[in-house]
């Protein structure tokens, strides 16, 4: 696996190579949200309360969200596939101190080390997964990356609490540890160098990774994950008070909605393909739908598991549609905005689940739904608008998912 792609000429060997991504992906995914899990054990083992030890997610999402690009403008020069397996090897290293984390600082370091890691991890393997298949599979490529993701909170996640909480919490990390070893070696076995066609200076990546085409398709996924998380994070108080159904019943639905999430976000990518920009419109026309359904018709558990299932496909289904387009509006700079959207679709999981908290506070489970009901709905002309917009001078091949995307506006 000597030879090096050039940007979408494709590989013999693209589905295996994808596949490792995959792999990568599911990895940190899992390590991401399985502290939520085993957050309990963690207050009582480090001696702090359960809202301190919740910091230990705020630090991972502020990794994400500013780390991320930071980490990956420091090493923008380096090849590719040389920075996804040395950031997996840092965030192998990062989760393996977690487990020797004698204090709460550490642990909080080692959170925030390998959030930063997270983000360079998904930015680098989205655009390697775009270079090693065609231009007409881009989305598709998008999908199994983030696909990965969607499987980790539906089988890695559950399986991580299981460990941690029988084992204890630092069991759940030697098993983040070691499904991080096996991806390594997966990606140094099967994914191959990809020769970079953007500029390796920062000055010029930047200067197109932070153009007012690609800040508003980042603003738009902002508040479409954000929407979504306002209702998402106190999903299971709504379940429990507003459709009435409790205990063991409450798992049953939100796995429901984790599986409809996974299938969504590899479907996703196929509509992807076809028009990124029609996938997203589409997608958050059908989110407002699912919300408003829950809003109004949640009272009955079998309109609310329909309503779940909805959302559940087109809510994570339009990532690998946002991610092509930010990545394809970036035009040169490409690598430094696939970690734009990482951070992007993190800070609106943040904002919104402290908007769905204050909700909560004041309104109760109704107005959670409401208030992620209306975001949805607010951004969705933006969400077409983006639609119109196009890298300057880009003249796409007909057939190719940038033309499908693309209009005569230029931002």
């Amino acid at each position: 696996m000597s030879t090096t792609i050039q940007p979408g000429e494709g590989h013999p060997r693209s589905t295996v190579a994808l596949v490792a991504l995959a792999l990568g992906s599911f990895v940190i995914g899992t390590a991401e949200l399985v502290i939520v899990g085993i957050l309990n054990l963690v207050a009582d083992d480090l001696s702090v309360s359960v809202s301190t030890a919740g910091q230990l997610v705020t630090a991972y999402a502020l990794g994400i969200s500013v780390g991320g690009p930071i980490v990956t403008a420091l090493t923008i020069r380096f090849g590719r596939r040389t920075l996804l397996w040395a950031s997996l090897v840092v965030y192998i290293a990062g989760n393996l101190f977690a487990v020797f984390a004698v204090g709460f600082g550490a642990l909080l370091a080692a959170r925030l080390v390998t959030g930063a890691i997270h983000g360079l991890f998904i930015g680098v393997a989205s655009t390697i997964a775009a270079a090693l298949v065609a231009p007409n599979k881009r989305g598709q490529a998008m999908g199994m990356v983030f696909g990965g993701i969607a499987v980790s909170t539906v089988l890695g996640v559950p399986l991580g609490t299981l460990v941690g909480q029988s084992m204890g919490w630092q069991a759940a990390f030697v098993g983040i540890v070691g499904l991080g070893v096996i991806a390594l070696v997966a990606t140094l076995l099967m994914v191959p160098p990809v020769r970079s066609a953007a500029p390796s200076g920062l000055g010029a990546q930047a200067k197109s990774a932070f153009a007012p085409r690609v800040l508003a398709t980042l603003a738009v996924g902002f508040l479409l994950l954000g929407g979504q998380f306002t209702v998402l994070t106190y999903l299971a108080p709504y379940l429990e008070e507003v459709t009435g159904i409790t205990g063991s019943l409450i798992s049953v639905f939100l796995l429901a909605y984790g599986i409809a999430s996974a299938v969504g976000t590899f479907f996703g990518g196929r509509f992807a393909d076809r028009s990124a920009t029609r996938t997203l419109v589409v997608a958050n026309v059908l989110l407002i739908i699912a919300l408003g359904g829950l809003y109004l018709l949640g009272a009955s558990p079998v309109l609310a598991a329909v309503a779940l299932a909805l959302w559940g496909l087109v809510g994570f289904g339009l990532v690998p549609s946002l991610q092509l387009r930010v990545i394809t509006l970036a035009g040169p700079g490409g690598d430094l905005a696939a970690t734009l959207g990482a951070s992007a679709v993190n800070a609106g999981i943040a904002v919104g689940a402290v908007g769905g908290g204050l909700a909560l506070a004041s309104g109760g489970p109704n107005a959670v739904v409401l208030t992620g009901l209306v975001v949805c709905a607010v951004v969705l002309p933006a969400t077409w608008a983006i639609g119109l917009l196009k890298v300057p001078g880009a003249a796409p091949a007909a057939g190719s998912p940038s033309s499908a995307a693309a209009d005569p506006v230029t931002a």
